[in-house]
C-alpha cells in the first residue's frame, strides 16, 4: 500500500525520522557530557601535578642545603630536578593515558609559560650549578630560597585558574546532565504523543467506524486527515462502507435476480434431467424423437415444432416427429432438401438458425412465414463424429433466446443424437450377433446335418447300384445304413435344437451344467461323473452361455464320434474358471484333424466360443485313448453379473 507514496508521506519514514532525530539529539547530549567529564577528569590531574610542583620546589631546596652540608647527597639533587623537569613537561604535553591536560585557554598557557621560564632562568642554573660542583654554597641556597616565593606564586597563580576553569567546566557538566534529562523527558512525551497523534487516534477512529459499520450503520465515514498510510486506510474504508451501502440499497434486487437465475438453472437441470431419463427408456426412433420434441414445446412455450433427420447421401431431410404445425406445412415440407429453406440451411451448415420472420420485408419469403409464425428456430441433432438432423421450435410471438438458453438447446440436440447414435448401434450389435448365430448355427448344420446327408446320399446311389444288379444282400445292407444315417440325423436336430434353446435365464453356473448333463444321460445313456469345486461370484449371462454351448459341443462330439463308455466333468469357479471334459473314448488324431481342408467345424465353432467369452480352449487326445477339452477363463476376463 505505501509503495504508490512519496517518501515524505509514508509513516514508516516519518516514525523512523522522529526516532533517529531523538537518537541523535541524545547521543550529542552523551557525547558533550563524556567530553566534559574527560576534560574535568584532565584538569584534575593537571591540578594535582601543578600543586605538586610547590611541594617539589621545597623539596629541592631541602636537598640543595643537604648537598651543602654533604656533598655525597648530589645524586639525590640530580634526581629530584630530573622528576621535577619531568611533571612541568607533562603539564605542558598532556598525558592521555591518566588523562592529564592542562586547559587550553591563552591566559592558563601563558601562566604555564612564565612557570617553564621561571624554572628554567632561575631557579633550574642555581640547582644545576651546586650538581656540578657536587657541593653546595651557602650563596647558592640563599639565592634559591629567594627565588622560591616568587617561583611558588606563579605556580600558585596557575593552580587556581586551572580550578575556576574545572569549576565552570563542572557547571557545564550538570548543565548538560540537566539538559539530558530534560531531553528523556520531553522526548518520551514527544514520542508518546507523535504515536498517539499518527496511530493510536487513527485506529481508534477506524475502530469506530468499523463497529459501526457493524451495527449496520453504512453510513458511518473515517476523516481522512494524513497522506500517509492510515490516510489511504480511511480512504480504502470509506469506499468499502460506500460500496456497502450501494450494495445494501440494491440488495433486495439482487436477491431477486439471485434467485431468479438459479430458479432459471434448476429449471434448465431438471429439463436436462428429464430429457436425460426419456432418452435412456427403450423406444422406438420415432417415439424418441416426438418425446423429445414435446419435452422441450413445454419448457420453451412454443407453438409449433419439428425433428428431422438427414439422409446425407441422398441430401434430404425427413420428418419424423412435429407438434403445432399446419397441415400444409407439415406436408410440403415432409422431405426437405439439405440446404433449402431455413431447416435445409441450418443442417447444411451445422449451426444455429434463429430467424425472425416478422423483421423480414419479404412477407411470403417462408413457408413458416405464411402460416403465422413470427420466430423459427433451428438446431443440430449432432455428435462429435457427424450432424444427424436438426429440431426446430415455431413462436407466433416474438421471442429473443439468451446465450445460456442456446447452450441448453444445443446440449440437448447432442443428446438426441448420443439416444439416436446409441439406438443404431445397438440395432447394429442386434444384428451382427443375429450374423454370427447364424454362422454359427450354419456350421453347426454342416458340420452334422450336412454330413449326415452326403452319407445319406452315398447310400442311395449305393442302393441304386444294388438294386440294378438285383444284389439282395447289398440291398439289404444299404437300406440299413440308410436307415441309422437317417436316425443320426433325426438325433442331431434334436440335439441342435436343444442346444440352440438354451437361454439366458439368471441360472447358477453348477444348476445348468447339471441340466446338461442329466440330459445327456437319458440321450447316450453313459456313465457321466461330474466334479465342482469353489463358488465364485455369477458369471456374465453371456459368457455363461458360451461355456455351456462349449459344453454341449464337447458333449456331442462325445456321443457321436467317440465310443466311449464313461464321461468326466469338472468345474472350478474360483477366480479363474475351469471347465474339463475327460472320456476314455477312441480319441482323434490331432494332424489329421488339422490336415482336413475344411478343417472340424464343431471344434472351430467351439474357439470361436471360447474366444468370444475372454477364454482359452485347448483340445488333446489322451495317451492311450480318450480325449481331454479344457477351458480356462482367466480373472482378469471374468465378468461378475
Amino acid at each position: 500500500m505505501a509503495g504508490g507514496l512519496p517518501l515524505s508521506r509514508q509513516l514508516t519514514v516519518k516514525i523512523l525520522f522522529s526516532f533517529i532525530s531523538f537518537l541523535l539529539l541524545a547521543l550529542t547530549a552523551i557525547g558533550a557530557t563524556l567530553l566534559l567529564s574527560w576534560q574535568l577528569e584532565g584538569g584534575a590531574a593537571a591540578i594535582n601535578d601543578a600543586g605538586s610542583l610547590r611541594m617539589r620546589t621545597f623539596q629541592l631546596a631541602r636537598e640543595l642545603d643537604q648537598v651543602a652540608r654533604q656533598p655525597a647527597s648530589v645524586v639525590q639533587l640530580t634526581e629530584r630536578i630530573g622528576r621535577f623537569e619531568q611533571t612541568l613537561q607533562r603539564l605542558e604535553q598532556g598525558d592521555p593515558a591518566r588523562p592529564l591536560l592542562v586547559p587550553r585557554r591563552p591566559d592558563i598557557l601563558a601562566e604555564l609559560d612564565l612557570v617553564r621560564r621561571h624554572w628554567n632562568t632561575r631557579m633550574r642554573p642555581i640547582l644545576l650549578a651546586a650538581a656540578s660542583q657536587a657541593q653546595g654554597s651557602a650563596v647558592q641556597v640563599s639565592a634559591f630560597d629567594r627565588e622560591i616565593e616568587p617561583f611558588v606564586s606563579k605556580i600558585d597563580l596557575l593552580v587556581g585558574d586551572i580550578e575556576q576553569h574545572n569549576a565552570r567546566k563542572t557547571e557545564w557538566l550538570r548543565l548538560c546532565q540537566t539538559l539530558l534529562a530534560t531531553l528523556a523527558v520531553l522526548g518520551t512525551v514527544a514520542l508518546i504523543y507523535l504515536m498517539f497523534l499518527l496511530v493510536i487516534r487513527p485506529l481508534e477512529r477506524l475502530h469506530l467506524g468499523i463497529q459501526r459499520l457493524a451495527k449496520g450503520d453504512f453510513s458511518s465515514r473515517v476523516p481522512v486527515e494524513t497522506q500517509d498510510e492510515f490516510g489511504e486506510v480511511a480512504s480504502g474504508f470509506n469506499d468499502m462502507a460506500r460500496r456497502l451501502a450501494e450494495a445494501n440499497a440494491t440488495l433486495e434486487f439482487q436477491v431477486e435476480a439471485k434467485t431468479a437465475k438459479l430458479t432459471e438453472k434448476n429449471r434448465e437441470l431438471s429439463l436436462l434431467y428429464e430429457i436425460a431419463a426419456f432418452l435412456n427408456q427403450p423406444a422406438t426412433l420415432e417415439e424418441l424423437s416426438q418425446g423429445f420434441l414435446n419435452r422441450v414445446l413445454r419448457a420453451f412455450a412454443a407453438d409449433g415444432g419439428a425433428v428431422r433427420l438427414s439422409d446425407t447421401p441422398h441430401g434430404m431431410l425427413f420428418l419424423v416427429a412435429e407438434s403445432g404445425l399446419p397441415d400444409g406445412l407439415r406436408q410440403r415440407e415432409h422431405c426437405l432438401p439439405i440446404g433449402e429453406c431455413i431447416c435445409g440451411e441450418a443442417a447444411a451448415s451445422g449451426a444455429v438458425r434463429i430467424e425472425q420472420l416478422h423483421l423480414l420485408d419479404d412477407a411470403g419469403r417462408y413457408d413458416c412465414q405464411r402460416a403465422g409464425f413470427a420466430v423459427v428456430s433451428s438446431f443440430a441433432i449432432s455428435t462429435q463424429s457427424r450432424l444427424l438432423g436438426v429440431f426446430n421450435l415455431h413462436f407466433r410471438q416474438p421471442r429473443i433466446f439468451t446465450r445460456q438458453q442456446q447452450q441448453l438447446l444445443e446440449t440437448l440436440g447432442q443428446n438426441l443424437a448420443v439416444a439416436l447414435d446409441n439406438q443404431r448401434l445397438a440395432a447394429k450389435a442386434r444384428e451382427l450377433a443375429v450374423l454370427e448365430e447364424r454362422n454359427l448355427v450354419a456350421q453347426g448344420l454342416h458340420d452334422s446335418i450336412a454330413q449326415g446327408l452326403s452319407f445319406l446320399n452315398l447310400q442311395a446311389q449305393m442302393l441304386d447300384d444294388a438294386l440294378r444288379r438285383d444284389d439282395r444282400a447289398a440291398m439289404g445292407d444299404s437300406l440299413a445304413q440308410i436307415q441309422a444315417g437317417v436316425q443320426e440325423s433325426y438325433d442331431d436336430v434334436r440335439e441342435l435344437l436343444t442346444n440352440f434353446r438354451t437361454s439366458l435365464a439368471a441360472v447358477d453356473l453348477f444348476a445348468a451344467v447339471d441340466a446338461i448333463l442329466e440330459r445327456f444321460r437319458r440321450q447316450t445313456g453313459l456313465r457321466v461323473e461330474v466334479q465342482r469345486e469353489g463358488g465364485g461370484a455369477p458369471l456374465l449371462p453371456e459368457q455363461q452361455l458360451q461355456l455351456l454351448f462349449i459344453l454341449q459341443e464337447s458333449l456331442s462330439n462325445v456321443r457321436k464320434h467317440a465310443r466311449a463308455s464313461r464321461v468326466v466333468v469338472r468345474i472350478e469357479d474360483d477366480r479363474d474358471v475351469r471347465l474339463i471334459i475327460r472320456d476314455d473314448g477312441v480319441g482323434f488324431d490331432a494332424q489329421e484333424v488339422a490336415a482336413r481342408p475344411s478343417g472340424h467345424f464343431g471344434l472351430a465353432i467351439m474357439r470361436e466360443r471360447a474366444q468370444r467369452a475372454g477364454a482359452a480352449l485347448s483340445i488333446e487326445p489322451v495317451v492311450p485313448h480318450g480325449t481331454l477339452v479344457c477351458l480356462h477363463l482367466p480373472h482378469q476376463h471374468r465378468l461378475t453379473a
